[in-house]
C-alpha cells in the first residue's frame, strides 16, 4: 500500500490533480481552500451534504456524494481523512493503481512547510481558543495569516482560511500523534493531561510525544506552571519563551482583576518590565493562560504588544467554546466543547461565576475509555453543578463492550438523571429550565444538536 504517511519531501513533486476523502470535515475544508488557492485541481467525496461540502461546489470543486472507485477519476495522490478507514472503497483502489495516498494530517505537515512563519498550537486543553486568539491578533494586524483551527472563527467564517501573508497558525492535535507531522516555527505547548491514554498507554508516552513536538520547533512557547509541560520542558535543547501566573515566567499575568462576572483584565509583564493591558472578551480564568501564549508570539511574528491587546479586545470567542445559543423559558443555553474533566471544570467554574441562580450541566460522555477510566474524575467535577442531566455514551471510534454506560456516572452524582439522547435531553431541559438558569451543555460529539433543539426559535 502507497502510503506516505512519513516526510518525503518528493511527495508533491509532479502532483496537479488530488482527490479528498472525507472532504466534508472541518478538518479538511481549511487544507482544501488552501490546496485550491495553490492551483491544484481538487476532486472530493463524503457520506453527506453539508455547509461545507456547498462552501467547496462554490469553489469550483467537484464534490461527490457516497464513495465509490469512479470518484478518483485521474487523481494523482489521494488525501483522507482520519475517519477513513481501509476498507473504504476509494482507497482501496487507491492501493490497487499506485496512486500515492496521504492522511490529512500529514499532508497539513507539508502544507504548513510552504509558510515561513507557522505556529503550531498543542495542548490538552485551550487549542482552539489560543489558535483563535493568535489568528485574531495576525488578522486585525493586516498580516493576512492561513490558518488551520478545530472550531468556527466568527472573524474569518469558519475553521480556517488560505491567507496572504507568510505566516500559518495550525491547531496541533495530539490524538494519534498527529501533531508530529508539523515542523513549526513556534510550538506552543499549553498543557499536558491525562486525555487519549487508549492510544498512548501512559503518560510516560504523551509526554514523549509531546517532547517529540518540541524538538520539532524552532522555538518553544510553554506553561511555566504546568507540572506535566515542565517535565517535557527540562530535557528541551531549543530557544523558549515561557507564560504564567504562579510562577515566575517570562511573560507573567498580574493585577488580575475581573472587571465583570467572569471576565478578566490584566497587565502582562515580560521579564518583570510592562508589556501589555489586556481586557479579555471570553469569560473564564483560563483563558488568562490562553491569552498569555498569545502574547509570547508577538516578537517571533514582528508584531507590537498594541496588536495582543487589540486582540483580546475583539475576541470574542469560537464556535462551540462557552457559545450562547439563545434562551429556553428563559434559560440561557450555552454549548461547549468540553469533553475531559479539566475542561468541564474550567467551564463548570466559569458557569457558576457568572452569576446565575442555578447552573444546569448537561453532558454526553465521549467515548467508553475516556468515561471508564476517568469516571470519577467526571463524577467530582459534575458534582459542583446545581443539576446534571446525562446522555448515552457517544462511542464514535470505539466499539461498545457494555463495560461502561452512563448509567454508572450518574449514580456517583446525586440527583442526576439520564436521558435516552438528544431529543429527550432537549425536552428535559424544556420541561425544567427557566429563569435564572444557565444550561451548560458539554461535549465534543453531537450534542450540540440538542442545544439548538431546546433554543426557542
Amino acid at each position: 500500500m502507497a502510503y506516505y504517511n512519513s516526510y518525503d519531501p518528493k511527495l508533491l513533486d509532479g502532483v496537479k490533480r488530488i482527490h479528498c476523502i472525507g472532504c466534508g470535515g472541518s478538518g479538511m475544508f481549511p487544507l482544501i481552500q488552501i490546496l485550491h488557492a495553490r492551483g491544484y485541481a481538487l476532486t472530493g467525496s463524503d457520506v453527506e451534504e453539508t455547509k461545507i461540502t456547498q462552501a467547496e461546489r462554490a469553489m469550483g470543486m467537484t464534490v461527490t456524494l457516497g464513495h465509490d472507485a469512479a470518484n478518483l477519476g485521474d487523481a494523482q495522490l489521494v488525501v483522507y481523512s482520519a475517519a477513513i478507514h481501509d476498507v473504504n472503497p476509494e482507497l482501496q483502489a487507491a492501493h490497487a493503481h499506485g496512486i500515492r495516498t496521504v492522511e490529512r494530517a500529514a499532508l497539513l505537515g507539508y502544507v504548513s512547510r510552504l509558510y515561513p512563519h507557522s505556529v503550531g498550537v498543542a495542548g490538552t486543553h485551550g487549542k482552539t481558543t489560543t489558535t483563535g486568539m493568535i489568528v485574531t491578533m495576525l488578522e486585525l494586524a493586516g498580516k493576512d495569516p492561513a490558518a488551520v483551527i478545530g472550531g468556527k472563527l466568527p472573524l474569518i467564517g469558519g475553521y480556517g482560511k488560505v491567507g496572504g501573508g507568510d505566516s500559518i497558525v495550525v491547531e496541533a492535535c495530539e490524538y494519534s500523534e498527529t501533531f508530529l507531522y508539523l515542523t513549526s516555527y513556534l510550538g506552543i505547548i499549553l498543557n499536558i493531561d491525562n486525555d487519549h491514554l487508549e492510544y498512548y498507554g501512559t503518560m510516560g508516552k504523551l509526554k514523549l510525544a509531546f517532547q517529540k513536538f518540541a524538538l520539532l520547533s524552532r522555538t518553544v512557547v510553554f506553561n511555566l506552571d504546568d507540572p506535566n509541560t515542565l517535565d517535557v520542558m527540562n530535557s528541551i535543547d531549543r530557544p523558549v519563551l515561557s507564560f504564567g501566573i504562579e510562577n515566575d515566567a517570562r511573560f507573567r499575568a498580574v493585577n488580575i482583576r475581573e472587571y465583570r462576572p467572569g471576565f478578566y483584565e490584566f497587565d502582562v509583564e515580560e521579564l518583570g518590565e510592562h508589556f501589555a493591558h489586556l481586557r479579555l472578551n471570553v469569560p473564564g480564568y483560563h483563558n488568562i493562560y490562553n491569552a498569555l501564549a498569545m502574547c509570547c508570539c508577538v516578537r517571533p511574528l514582528g508584531l507590537q504588544p498594541a496588536d495582543a491587546e487589540r486582540a483580546a479586545e475583539n475576541f470574542k470567542g469560537m464556535g462551540r467554546r462557552f457559545e450562547v445559543k439563545g434562551e429556553c423559558n428563559g434559560a440561557v443555553i450555552v454549548d461547549d466543547y468540553a469533553h475531559h474533566p479539566t475542561e468541564l471544570a474550567a467551564t463548570l467554574k466559569t458557569a457558576r461565576s457568572l452569576g446565575y441562580q442555578r447552573v444546569i450541566a448537561v453532558h454526553q460522555p465521549f467515548t467508553y475509555s475516556r468515561t471508564k477510566a476517568l469516571m470519577q474524575d467526571f463524577a467530582d467535577v459534575l458534582r459542583s453543578a446545581d443539576q446534571v442531566v446525562l446522555l448515552p455514551v457517544m462511542g464514535s471510534r470505539e466499539v461498545d463492550d457494555g463495560s461502561v454506560r452512563s448509567e454508572d456516572l450518574a449514580a456517583k452524582i446525586p440527583g442526576s438523571v439520564v436521558v435516552d439522547g438528544l431529543d429527550a435531553a432537549a425536552d428535559w431541559v424544556k420541561a425544567h429550565a427557566g429563569k435564572g438558569d444557565l444550561v451548560v451543555c458539554m461535549s465534543c460529539g453531537d450534542l450540540y444538536k440538542a442545544a439548538d433543539k431546546m433554543v426557542e426559535q
